[in-house]
């Protein structure tokens, strides 16, 4: 059952794809690679219009065993250049298993472990990307601030670096 509505939902994304005309490298829509950080694993990117994007992302997080999330980017030429850009968007995850991490209070610093099976949460991106000319291939890094909505409220800052290839 629930495979039908995954399957309706990699269509509709493979949809947005042949209807996005995009600035990512050599003008194809849909890329995928891996980053590193928070989140770490798999990424990846569907350009919907020419200065926006769908960012996707599953993989390891502090916020469960195993995280999907999405950000809905808007590119920005801050360099004047046809290589560098940068971006930004709101975006949300799901963390699926225990989590666990640091947090502060009162000038303290305490570990925690949630043995929740599900946690929420929304976040805020700032990257730059990198298309080296004549390649298929994106470079990027970001920062964000991650705010945990369920189980517990808590902020988070994170960053990560990858790549994704073009086909």
């Amino acid at each position: 059952m629930i495979y039908k509505h995954i399957v309706t939902i990699l269509l509709g994304i493979f949809t947005l794809t042949t209807l996005a005309t995009a600035q990512s490298p050599r003008g194809k829509s849909f890329g995928f690679g891996i980053m590193l950080g928070e989140p770490t694993g798999l990424t990846a990117k569907i350009w919907t219009a020419r200065d926006e994007a769908l960012a996707l992302h599953l993989g390891n997080s502090y916020m469960g065993r195993l995280r999907l999330g999405a950000d809905y980017l808007w590119h920005f030429n801050a360099f004047n250049s046809r290589i560098v850009n940068m971006y930004a968007g709101p975006g949300a995850a799901l963390g699926f298993g225990a989590s666990s991490g640091w947090w502060y209070k009162d000038k303290k610093r305490y570990w925690y472990k949630e043995d929740d099976d599900i946690a929420f949460g929304a976040r805020g991106v700032f990257g730059i990307n990198i298309i080296p000319k004549n390649t298929p291939l994106e470079i990027f890094g970001e920062i964000g601030v991650m705010i945990g909505l369920y189980p517990i409220g808590r902020a988070n800052a994170e960053g990560a670096i990858g790549i994704r290839f073009y086909p």
